[in-house]
């Protein structure tokens, strides 16, 4: 809770915002389409990697926020903690710099790790460039290089939180028809003079230009007032279901919809099947069609992370990670280096990026052989020299194709032991590296940055008064008893059964977690390529109680459950729930004479009236949607009545702790409540005395 400029989430036209900026964008934009295309036909041996810098702290609210206590001079010893104050005592012995060394597991936190981390943040894709493009076919559809090209050239140097792309021909997705002109609200960000959207990364080699996305790309935002990024604010309109639907072949990432290509008709495409013998692969366009449909059916801001074959996307969350763990959703990311968070890193950049990372645990996962599953996704990739022709063994054509020969994926990855079974640590086996580097230097230097984010300040006008009092209604409704500490989070998971929320999601990996092995990981001591015999470490599970991770899993819950999230950025986390159900803009709620709030925008509550319609959630009405009774009802009426958010198990219910009249609390003392969460910014009071 501290003072600057309030954040409200309104929209800003390019033409609103910024005038000061100098409007240079068109020439360079368009020397760099015609440079592109230059090599395109030309420079089939050249390489061009579209610069993407780390962005100027100048050009952040990094700058005008405080950090969260620093970690600089301690240790992480695969998610035990070792303070700077006891590593300097340490390290004065022998066993002391043993303890602490790499070969056992520990990651100093300094500078140059802070340093890689950022930089990895916006950068690092680990190659899956080659994935989105050459198989999924990214840049093939109407959001392409050249319309996304032309709409930046519009900005003219101006910042914008949601590109509108102009689709360039008639087309067909999921069954919906998009006319040639219009424009698609796509929710990607682009900083100020700016060629690329955030967390975006362009290459041209051997003739072919590709794209591949850094966590960036979700994780990070430009603010709609000031244009300025916000590190780790989860980019909350970010239509990622009409950015894949888009694509030519985004049946390459059906387990991320509730799409089972096995049970759709054969098409005309044969192959060499697991036991040998030639077998028909279901309809590449039948599959094409049906998960094109569950992705238009994600509301924006949200991305399935399950890969089960359930159509369950979730909210983008944010990178403020400081002691808000476990991570995930479930909880599910619980064990190992930074408390879990190196395990969420790690998953962003397998499963979520690349498919063929599942392909050696189809079978025991979804049920469908390596064979069979690796040519639902190969069968009508973009690039040819990636297409599966007629009649061959998939996973035979994928080892002659795959870019990183040697390891089971497209990806930059390791497998950990025990693959292809995987572990609470990594949950498909495999943890995202690079060659040269040591094991998960990457994935670690990025947990350790995030773990330095923190929302920006909040208000201007702070009524110190009102704050007091709603910290003391926060607590007197108990709201303390789980969202507690100095990140309001108790780090518990509970139980569905209990908070009642939307079930789809809460037992999601429980299919994973039936092939667990024991978790254990490679040193980062060691370098990749890995040596022939490396060493191996014991993952510690004893950083997260046993019951936790079960009910993360659904192990002895059938259940499951979900993680008691940090309150930290309230304000710039709207939508609200792991669903992002809870919404409402700004005009959907009045006061009436009494104080207390009605709807008077009906058509604007819930994730139906809100980001369904690109209309951005306010975070107080939406707030208070959460927490009133009356609201909430007819708002999740309103989500279910969305046949959409039906199709994607979004609808807001549950978490039924209440701070209404109901509950004995006034209009007054809701707004006072209200008020206090929203000032848990980048320097959050407890102000209970």
């Amino acid at each position: 809770m501290s003072s600057s400029n309030k954040l409200e989430p309104v929209e800003s036209s390019p033409e609103s915002s910024l005038e000061s900026h100098p409007k240079r964008l068109p020439v360079r934009a368009i020397a760099l389409l015609l440079s592109l295309i230059f090599f395109g036909f030309l420079g089939y041996q050249a390489e061009l990697v579209l610069p993407m810098r780390t962005p100027n702290l100048s050009s952040t609210y990094t700058p005008v926020t405080q950090a969260p206590p620093s970690s600089l001079g301690s240790y992480d010893v695969l998610g035990h903690v070792v303070s700077a104050s006891d590593a300097e005592q340490l390290l004065q012995t022998e066993a002391g710099k043993e303890q602490l060394s790499p070969e056992q597991g520990a990651v100093e936190i300094n500078q140059d790790l802070l340093t890689l981390g950022r930089d990895s943040f916006y950068r690092e894709t680990f190659g899956n460039e080659r994935f989105l493009t050459d198989v999924v076919g990214a840049l093939d559809g109407p959001i392409n290089l050249a319309s996304i090209t032309k709409a930046i050239v519009k900005l003219a140097g101006q910042p914008t939180t949601n590109l509108q792309v102009a689709v360039d021909r008639d087309v067909t997705l999921g069954g919906r028809e998009f006319k040639a002109g219009t424009l698609l609200n796509t929710g990607l960000d682009i900083p100020a003079r700016s060629l690329l959207p955030l967390g975006m990364r362009t290459e041209l080699s051997q003739g072919k230009v590709r794209v591949g996305i850094t966590c960036a790309f979700c994780h990070a935002a430009v603010d709609r007032q000031t244009g300025k990024i916000l590190e780790g604010a989860p980019n909350n309109d970010l239509d990622t279901g009409l950015i894949l639907a888009s694509a030519s072949n985004s049946a390459a990432m059906f387990r991320h919809t509730g799409i089972n290509p096995t049970q759709l008709q054969f098409g005309d495409r044969r192959y060499i099947d697991a036991q040998g013998n030639e077998a028909q692969l279901p309809d590449a366009k039948a599959v094409e069609d049906a998960v094109d449909a569950d992705f238009l059916s994600w509301a924006p801001g949200n991305f399935d992370s399950t890969g089960t074959m359930t159509n369950n996307p979730s909210q983008n969350p944010s990178s403020y990670t400081f002691e808000a763990y476990p991570y995930g959703w479930s909880g599910h990311s619980a064990i190992g280096w930074f408390h879990g968070l190196t395990t969420l890193n790690s998953n962003v950049h397998a499963t979520n990026s690349d498919t063929t990372t599942g392909a050696d645990g189809s079978q025991a996962s979804l049920g469908i052989d390596k064979e069979t599953y690796l040519g639902i996704l190969l069968q009508n990739a973009s690039n040819p020299k990636f297409r599966l022709p007629d009649g061959v063994n998939p996973a035979e054509f994928f080892d002659q194709i795959d870019p990183t020969p040697g390891e089971p994926a497209i990806n930059e990855v390791i497998r950990m032991p025990g693959y292809p079974k995987g572990s609470p640590f990594m949950l498909d086996g495999l943890m995202a590296s690079s060659p040269g580097l040591p094991v998960g230097q990457q994935l670690n230097a990025m947990s350790a940055w995030q773990n330095t984010l923190a929302p920006p300040p909040y208000s201007e006008a702070q009524n110190l008064q009102q704050l007091q009092q709603g910290a003391k209604v926060f607590d007197r409704a108990g709201c303390a008893e789980c969202h507690s500490g100095r990140t309001f989070t108790n780090h518990h998971v509970i139980s569905q059964q209990e908070v009642k929320t939307q079930p789809s999601r809460a037992p999601a990996l429980k299919v994973f977690a039936k092939s667990f092995v024991a978790p254990k990981t490679y040193p980062n001591g060691e370098s990749v390529p890995l040596p022939e015999n490396p060493s191996i470490l014991p993952v510690p599970t004893d950083i997260t109680p046993k019951s936790d991770q079960q009910r993360a899993f659904a192990l002895n819950d059938s259940s499951g459950g979900y993680k008691v999230p940090s309150l930290i950025g309230l304000a710039v986390t709207a939508p609200y729930l792991h669903d992002g159900g809870v919404a409402a803009s700004s005009e959907a709620l009045q006061p009436d004479v009494t104080g207390a709030y009605q709807i008077t925008q009906a058509d604007q509550i819930g994730m139906a009236g809100t980001l369904m319609q690109h209309v951005l959630p306010d975070p107080a009405a939406s707030l208070r949607m959460l927490v009133d009774r009356n609201l909430r009802k007819p708002m999740i009426e309103a989500n279910r009545a969305n046949a959409d958010l039906v199709r994607s198990n979004i609808d807001g219910s549950g978490h039924e702790y209440w701070i209404d009249q109901a509950a004995g609390f006034t209009p007054e003392e809701q707004t006072a409540a209200i008020e206090f969460m929203l000032s848990l910014d980048d320097d959050p009071q407890v102000l209970l005395n």
